[in-house]
């Protein structure tokens, strides 16, 4: 009996929903535009610059953040651009066409 079963015999009036995979990220505003992805050295450290961003500074802020969190970075948002501590350009990018946006990457 697996728990799926013991569920249904503790609770038989559970009617069971269907829950969808659809990440919060299908609120954010896809743009046309590919979001400019590059890498800087700022006082002998890397770091990793998004900016083109047309859409709202709350959704921009959310992006930021858990890009962060799934990235387990530091960085921050300021003047319209995401600034992430370290070279994560492959990650981000492929993160970013994961969830639909268009990224072009600048630089070497």
């Amino acid at each position: 009996m697996d728990l799926q079963d013991q569920l249904k015999n503790l609770f038989p009036e559970h009617i069971i929903e269907e829950t969808s995979s659809d990440s919060k990220n299908n609120n954010l505003w896809m743009q046309e535009e590919p979001i400019i992805c590059k890498y800087e050295k700022r006082k002998g450290k890397p770091i990793t610059i998004l900016e083109g961003y047309t859409g709202s500074n709350d959704d921009f802020k959310l992006l930021a953040k858990e890009i962060k969190q799934k990235l387990s970075v530091g960085g921050s948002f300021k003047d319209d651009k995401i600034i992430i501590q370290g070279d994560y350009r492959d990650k981000i990018m492929q993160m970013l066409k994961n969830m639909g946006f268009n990224v072009k990457r600048v630089g070497g």
